[in-house]
């Protein structure tokens, strides 16, 4: 294998790392806002040192010793609280938190390959702080006081002793990605490895070497402070591949006598071999046999004497304790197994290929219909499921829960009330509700300024609550549910709600109203959402109620979706966001407008009527209301409304729609049934038009205008709409297909 192909992997396993990382420092924020509401959850902490224990190992196996020596001062701390030897209190959840923020800067340092002198220090001063914290002047913990030791050689062992480590590496561990060395550099971390024997006898001979498989063991003198679990956690990712025996400083005769029986067996040249070896380091077997009056035992002598009750078992703990987490951690392998990380581009790429295939799918229908063929029908529809399916399963990997996106909020809510010197709950609700990635990406900004205009300036501080007659804790709601084919995400306080009078009169200083307007609630409220508008008396480094709200706008408006505001003063506000459950394909509904094909979301499609005589009486008209089973709803005139002329020969129909609440008529001049949607940006020419979402190729290659069903409605509500007198034509001229 080149040198090439050696940075090629070094490259990829580290970006895994970076990833996981990042994963990793997600599950340890959440399990320290869990902790600072419930202390006592043993395994909340226990999840908490699992992920910084993770992150410390695995930057361990690529030297990023930065990473390393600040999240072992971190984790050190966490063991304190396991352990009961420390309490949880508000300045350890604090200092902890800091210390998450730390490890994510030092990663991110990994990840640019820069080093900032600012970032080095800030790791000093912390960890400098959460020593303190645990009542220690030096970096290394005496971890090992605060709990009863495992064995009875263990407790014998004086601090700072040194253990001896009898590491055999399995033949797979270098394809499984695992470098020796790298772990007894690791050791390093714990204390100082005084002494390292590498066991090179079962090296093969050159003729038979594979250069791919591992042959080496090593024996290790290792002098440190900490405690046999601390040693252990060292090899935690190499249990698989890796035959780990850990003896205690002052380990009897009788260890050592069951180390060598098991590392050599009845070998009496292996036997002499590893005697040697010791002897080199220290260790004289026979001095020990002689000093404990004692034979030579084996395992059968020593494991009949533990039966007995005369002595301990001298087999090492870290093989009986290591047997039972190879089982655990070959259950959490054969889990992981089932998931496996794919590049979004190429995630991309395969969607624009499906796409492809489903307006192919659609011309080779055109055609089995054309021939009339049933054999060639009866092929082509069996296609066209299986294009569908495949379309779906394809899409379904682009979802992911929107609950990824609501967990980053907690830690914001948590650090902004304690600033803001309030006391805010958080709720959420939904959070398995899924959503296209690409989507999630883009609303993660909007939602942050969103959730910090709530914590602001819409949720009062505990003394005005009070005075107000409310609780002091303010309630902030974080929601999400599906609906008519799309996601709703709804950001809700019980705070102290918008002002209509002073919008209204912001508004009227920007002339943004005229003197003497009146507008509802609604249109009040989307008054904010002009560029620059404030209500704020002052702008704060949180938030401004208003200030970027035209920018929060116009990013849920560029993923096709829509953004609306309820509020009541004195009782909260709650913004709604309603967006598209993917931005790539959807099932249509196919119309055709004065000759021009348009595609309706299929999932806002309530049903199909002849059209009414409301709209027969009045055929000038772009909008008005017609009477559906008792009901007045509102219609919209499609031709007129994009000013094309309707087929005087057709028999015109009026489809109900329905968005959220709201349902009203759209006149076609045909139906021509549902269709799979590939929805493609339109050409600038296009951007004039109201109410286009985008396009679409057809099977036959004409091009479809994909209908926006917000702007459709907004135009079908307005009061006092007329009929359009443009003599322009929303023909499909300049579409990018």
């Amino acid at each position: 294998m080149s040198n090439h192909d050696d940075a090629e992997i070094i490259a990829a396993a580290r970006v895994g790392f970076l990833d996981e990382a990042a994963d990793m420092l997600q599950q340890f924020e959440q399990a320290l806002l869990v902790m600072e509401t419930a202390p006592d959850d043993a395994e909340n902490l226990n999840a908490a040192f699992r992920a910084a224990h993770t992150i410390k190992g695995t930057a361990g196996l690529f030297g990023c010793d930065a990473v390393v020596a600040f999240t072992h001062e971190v984790e050190t701390l966490l063991e304190s609280l396991r352990s009961g030897e420390m309490a949880v209190n508000d300045d350890i959840a604090a200092a902890l938190l800091d210390g998450r923020d730390q490890m994510g800067a030092l990663i991110d340092e990994v990840r640019s390959g820069d080093a900032d002198p600012a970032v080095a220090a800030r790791s000093r001063e912390l960890g400098e702080r959460l020593r303190q914290l645990r009542g220690a002047a030096a970096p290394a913990a005496a971890a090992a006081a605060a709990k009863p030791a495992p064995e009875a050689s263990d407790a014998a062992a004086t601090p700072g002793g040194d253990w001896h480590l009898s590491l055999r590496f399995g033949a797979d561990a270098l394809r499984n990605g695992l470098d020796p060395l790298a772990f007894i550099r690791y050791l390093a971390t714990l204390g100082e490895v005084v002494q390292c024997h590498t066991l090179a006898d079962a090296v093969p001979a050159l003729e038979a070497l594979d250069a791919e498989a591992c042959h080496l063991g090593f024996e290790l003198r290792l002098r440190t402070e900490h405690d046999r679990a601390a040693i252990e956690q060292v090899f935690e990712f190499a249990l698989d591949d890796c035959a780990i025996a850990i003896l205690a400083p002052g380990s009897d005769a009788a260890r050592w006598s069951a180390l060598l029986a098991e590392r050599c067996g009845d070998d009496a040249e292996l036997r002499e071999a590893l005697r040697q070896v010791w002897r080199g380091m220290g260790i004289d077997l026979d001095a020990l046999l002689a000093a404990a009056a004692a034979p030579a035992v084996d395992i059968a002598a020593v494991a009949s004497t533990a039966a007995a009750g005369a002595a301990p078992a001298p087999q090492p703990s870290t093989e009986r304790r290591g047997t039972d987490r190879r089982v655990a951690q070959r259950g959490r392998r054969a889990d992981e197994t089932r998931y496996i990380k794919v590049r979004a581009d190429k995630l991309d790429h395969l969607i624009d290929l499906i796409g492809e295939l489903v307006i192919a799918g659609s011309g080779a229908q055109m055609v089995a219909t054309a021939e009339g063929s049933p054999a060639f029908l009866e092929a082509t529809q069996r296609v066209a499921e299986l294009v569908q399916a495949t379309r779906d399963g394809t899409l379904a990997l682009r979802m992911v829960p929107v609950g990824e996106t609501f967990s980053r909020f907690s830690r914001v809510v948590r650090d902004t009330s304690k600033l803001l010197g309030k006391e805010i709950e958080l709720t959420v609700t939904g959070g398995d509700t899924e959503l296209d990635k690409s989507m999630v990406d883009v609303i993660g900004d909007p939602l942050m300024h969103l959730v910090r205009n709530s914590l602001d300036h819409g949720i009062e501080t505990p003394e005005q609550r009070v005075a107000a007659g409310k609780s002091r804790v303010g309630h902030l709601g974080l929601h999400a549910y599906h609906e008519a084919g799309s996601i709703v995400i709804e950001v809700s306080d019980d705070g102290g709600g918008l002002s209509r009078q002073r919008i209204m009169k912001k508004a009227l200083e920007r002339g943004l109203v005229a003197e003497g307007v009146e507008l509802t609630d609604a249109e009040v409220w989307q008054l904010i959402f002009a560029p620059g508008f404030s209500t704020a008396d002052a702008v704060t480094d949180i938030s401004g109620r208003g200030v970027g709200m035209d920018v929060v706008k116009r990013n849920i408006e560029s993923l096709r979706g829509q953004i609306t505001l309820a509020s009541q003063e004195g009782r909260g506000t709650t913004t709604q966001i309603r967006l598209p459950l993917t931005l790539a394909m959807i099932d249509g509904f196919l119309t055709l407008v004065g000759g021009v094909h348009y595609v309706l979301p299929l999932a806002v499609v309530s049903e199909c009527i002849d059209l009414p005589r409301e709209c027969h009486a009045q055929p000038d008209r772009t909008c008005g209301t017609f009477d559906l089973r008792g009901e007045v709803l509102p219609y919209l005139d499609l031709a007129l409304f994009y000013g094309a002329v309707p087929d005087p020969n057709g028999r015109r129909s009026l489809v109900v729609v329905r968005q959220g609440t709201v349902r009203i008529g759209l006149v076609v001049d045909r139906l021509l049934g549902e269709h799979q949607t590939v929805i493609k940006p339109l050409a600038d020419i296009f951007k004039p038009l109201e109410a286009l979402a985008g396009s679409t190729i057809l099977g036959s290659g004409d091009v479809a205008l994909v209908l926006d069903m917000h702007g459709l409605i907004a135009a079908a509500m307005k009061p006092g709409a007329t009929r359009r007198t443009s003599a322009t034509r929303a023909t499909p001229t300049g579409v990018h297909g």
